[in-house]
């Protein structure tokens, strides 16, 4: 039960251990405040992902996970998580270039 050092190989797996067997997966976290340590897990009977972290600007993720959860949880393992994510939607919209005034 080693821990993943990758935020994203950790997310890309944990969606697949979850849709695998949604019935047996579970998701915990934990955070410990003396420590400033968040610790996350996702498991079934057979396999475990762990990953730690004492960076307070994870929570933005670790949020952002618990949606993606939330939302197989809800409308099923077969769900495109891409409106979830906003993967498609950044690369829909322009970029604004520059910090200047409009011209």
């Amino acid at each position: 039960m080693a821990y993943l050092t990758s935020w994203d190989e950790f997310v890309e797996r944990s969606v697949q251990l979850f849709r695998a067997d949604p019935h047996s997966a579970r998701y915990v976290m934990k955070y410990r405040h003396c420590d400033g340590k968040l610790v996350l897990k996702v498991s079934d009977n057979r396999e475990c992902l762990k990953y730690k972290t004492d960076q307070a600007q994870e929570a933005k993720k670790m949020e952002k996970l618990n949606n993606i959860f939330f939302t197989l949880m809800a409308r099923g393992p077969e769900v495109d998580l891409s409106e979830v994510t906003g993967k498609e939607q950044i690369e829909t919209h322009p970029t604004k270039k520059g910090r200047g005034r409009k011209q």
